[in-house]
């Protein structure tokens, strides 16, 4: 049987397309090699434009089902879709003992809180519990919803927060759906996106968020989803104002669709800029992400989540048929944390430090040229005349940063950057600035700042 033989497509549009063909792949109907009909002959046979048949192709393509072999035409994949990976691995390819790693994005160790006494109080009072208690430790959810920076229906407590995006993802987004997100952003978003067959819509940004007019073209295109960082945007640092919250409420309060909004909070408490949620405005239509991994310990991998009632009770339903429930154990040390006077002012001064080394480096920086922008969390975001370049400089030296490139969402064409993060830089800045300066090798022209032709090349 001929290959359009086997192909019926109810919805013609890129969604419905993508969907169908997926659905013939996964079933064996359609196999390995087999060769797909032409995005003209599809067209004209489903009375289409062929840019409505490319896009449905780019989402199974973007998902692994699909390959592109030029003018031979397009084929299914062997061996189905595959993981999302090539962000976040070439992100650690080519790892090496460097001498100073400042590609992590990570936590300092030494400005962690200590747990140890912690545990010891918890151990004496530990208790048994069953598989049926709810899901939130009930004094913990009292405490997170009394500093929570919106109105939510409900809260759960997940696995840290690429697991609350991701589940709030499964819950919103369907393949072939449109979703916006920041460009640059964090490459495991862009990864999971494509995976689950989205279609990926950038959105450019200045130092307090998205831009608004950008923001409206992604909104007017029927995006389903948006996932954005109000404060440390990773991997830039930039933060979201007030002001700027409220024009993105503006537009979406205008969109023909509900576009759901994801707001990763990834850093916490140890970020100084108010925790602001365009959920203060739209309260069913947010859901609001906050990690306690940077704040109070990576180990715990502890993220609360908020949303809707519906959408949280959905999620809250989908964990029961895998991990149930995050350890109330983890939960109940969280509780004692959060209300723990010695704790507390640990993450206050790593939060105070976190800025001190950022500025140092902003000042070694400016010493030799280079304007690094303002920004908070553990990652600053600095421009150079050529990545790989760059790169292979740093390494040369005995230090790594994290490559520019997987942060973006066109493989080609972006600004030329590299992630360094200050977490570690707890001496020997002005050594590092030096080694970072000659790595990005600026004309007067590349000079950083905030604007819109810092971030998107134009």
């Amino acid at each position: 049987m001929e290959t359009n033989d086997r192909i019926r497509i109810d919805d013609p549009t890129p969604a419905g397309i993508a969907g169908a063909i997926a659905r013939l792949i996964t079933s064996g109907e359609l196999r390995a090699g087999d060769r797909l009909p032409t995005v003209r002959e599809l067209s004209r046979r489903l009375g289409v434009s062929p840019a409505t048949v490319s896009h449905g192709w780019r989402a199974l393509a973007q998902a692994g089902l699909v390959v592109s072999r030029g003018r031979s035409g397009t084929f299914v994949a062997e061996g189905g879709a595959r993981p999302a990976s090539s962000r976040t691995d070439s992100m650690t390819r080519g790892a090496t003992g460097a001498r100073l790693d400042l590609s992590l994005g990570t936590p300092d160790p030494a400005l962690l809180p200590e747990i140890g006494s912690i545990l010891s109080r918890l151990a004496l009072g530990a208790e048994t519990t069953d598989y049926h208690q709810a899901p939130v430790v009930p004094e913990l959810g009292r405490l997170l919803q009394a500093d929570w920076p919106a109105r939510s229906g409900a809260l759960t407590v997940v696995d840290g927060a690429m697991d609350a995006i991701v589940r709030s993802l499964q819950a919103v987004v369907r393949f072939g759906d449109r979703v916006i997100v920041e460009d640059p952003t964090f490459p495991y978003i862009l990864d999971y996106l494509e995976s689950i067959g989205a279609q990926i819509v950038p959105v450019h940004m200045d130092e307090e968020g998205v831009l608004p007019d950008d923001f409206a073209r992604a909104v007017a295109s029927g995006a389903s989803a948006a996932v954005l960082q109000p404060r440390a945007q990773n991997p830039t640092g930039a933060s979201m104002s007030v002001e700027r919250a409220e024009e993105l409420v503006a537009i979406l309060r205008r969109g023909e669709r509900r576009c759901m909004i994801i707001e990763d909070d990834h850093s916490g408490a140890v970020v100084p800029a108010e925790d602001i949620s365009l959920g203060r405005w739209l309260p069913d239509q947010v859901l609001h992400v906050r990690s306690y991994s940077k704040s109070h310990g990576p180990d715990l991998r502890i993220a609360a989540l908020s949303g809707p009632e519906e959408i949280i009770d959905r999620i809250v339903a989908t964990r029961v048929l895998g991990p149930g429930w995050t350890p109330r154990i983890l939960q109940r040390l969280l509780h004692e944390m959060l209300r723990d006077e010695t704790v507390t002012r640990t993450v206050e001064h790593a939060r105070a430090q976190y800025q001190v080394r950022r500025r140092a480096l902003a000042d070694a920086l400016r010493s030799h040229g280079l304007h690094l922008a303002d920004g908070q969390g553990l990652n600053a975001w600095l421009p150079v005349a050529d990545e790989r370049t760059a790169l292979i400089h740093l390494a040369a030296n005995g230090i790594r940063v994290a490559p520019g490139g997987p942060f973006f969402v066109a493989s080609r064409g972006h600004p030329e950057a590299v992630r360094v993060t200050i977490a570690p830089l707890a001496d020997g800045i002005d050594e590092v600035a030096a080694v970072l300066a000659v790595a990005a090798r600026p004309r007067q022209s590349e000079y950083f700042s905030l604007d819109q032709a810092s971030w998107d090349g134009r």
